[in-house]
């Protein structure tokens, strides 16, 4: 885009990992930031000041809700489906009442909304929606993004998988592997629990924890943080791409090369392999769940590829070093 003057993006959750290096990108490349969130100068609550930032913004971007790499306490459950919800419908109603609305609005979303999936990958077209809690927060979270009309906006739902960088679920990969845990994680039973069931207005899916037998063949979508940067670019600019989209590398792994391909890249030998009833208790003690490492996330970008996107990280150990040797220049 080259209109001559210095163009404008909203930032809401610009302070997590994804938000971050979307602001340090579009400050590289000349844009202005106007952000919101509870670190920054605008806050939720002030209805007003959302609908200023974004009247005459070119661009709004909202990553904000609270990380889901925490155990699925009551409190943590609805925290994380409201702060989704509550900030996107403030977002929809800010541009909806803006005298000069932003021509395109994306919002984070999860490739987590596809179900368990062993036997064909999931794209926009052909991908079957899931069940259960993390299915209906990412449900309800499109909802509240795709409701109502905006004539003068168009919108995009990034639905990102895993996230390779410097972030809280690479660093989660890497501990495993270096504490000798970094073997193959099978999902299997487990003491059952309730922390998976459905949450919202439409909850889906059984009371009790779901398990499957995978052998470690659970597959692993990925996508690194440096092509989730170039990824929001590209669909900024393309007046073609809307709705659902799909932020992941075209080369997805399982489990058991996931775990392996990390410990060649974090130069650990040996990694115990581990079931699911033993990886509960070893989340529980890093305060995080087990379903972040045994869903079957088999995705695929269809929309990203048939426009023309290319990937600057498609394979996933090359992606894991790049990570690794920024982590090691990091001062």
């Amino acid at each position: 885009m080259d209109t001559g003057e210095q163009p404008v993006a909203v930032i809401a959750g610009a302070s997590g990992f994804v938000g971050r290096a979307v602001a340090e990108a579009l400050t590289a490349d000349g844009w202005r930031l106007r952000t919101i969130g509870r670190r920054a100068g605008i806050a939720w609550s002030d209805a007003d000041a959302i609908r200023d930032a974004v009247d005459g913004a070119d661009t709004v971007l909202n990553f904000a809700g609270k990380s889901v790499n925490c155990r699925y306490t009551d409190r943590n459950r609805r925290e994380i489906l409201d702060s989704r919800v509550r900030t996107t419908t403030a977002l929809r109603a800010a541009i909806a009442a803006a005298e000069r609305p932003p021509r395109v609005w994306l919002n984070a979303s999860t490739a987590t909304i596809y179900r368990h999936e062993m036997e064909r990958p999931n794209t926009e077209s052909t991908g079957t929606i899931g069940t259960g809690f993390s299915v209906d927060v990412a449900t309800s979270w499109e909802r509240a993004f795709f409701a109502g009309t905006l004539p003068g906006t168009r919108r995009a739902a990034l639905r990102m998988a895993i996230v390779i960088g410097d972030g809280p679920a690479t660093r989660m990969l890497l501990t495993l592997a270096r504490t000798g845990l970094g073997g193959t994680q099978s999902d299997g039973w487990c003491p059952p629990h309730h922390r998976y069931r459905g949450i919202g207005e439409h909850p889906t899916g059984p009371d009790i924890a779901p398990w499957h037998r995978t052998h470690g063949r659970q597959r692993f979508s990925w996508i690194h943080v440096d092509d989730v940067v170039r990824a929001i670019r590209f669909i900024r600019d393309d007046e073609r791409l809307e709705g659902p989209i799909n932020l992941a590398s075209p080369h997805p792994v399982d489990n058991r090369t996931l775990m392996r391909t990390l410990r060649r890249t974090a130069g650990v030998r040996f990694g115990l392999p581990v079931q699911r009833w033993m990886l509960e208790a070893g989340m529980w003690a890093m305060r995080s769940e087990a379903e972040l490492l045994v869903k079957s996330r088999w995705v695929l970008p269809e929309t990203l590829t048939a426009a023309g996107f290319a990937f600057a990280h498609p394979r996933l150990e090359e992606a894991l070093i790049d990570v690794r040797d920024g982590i090691r220049r990091a001062p």
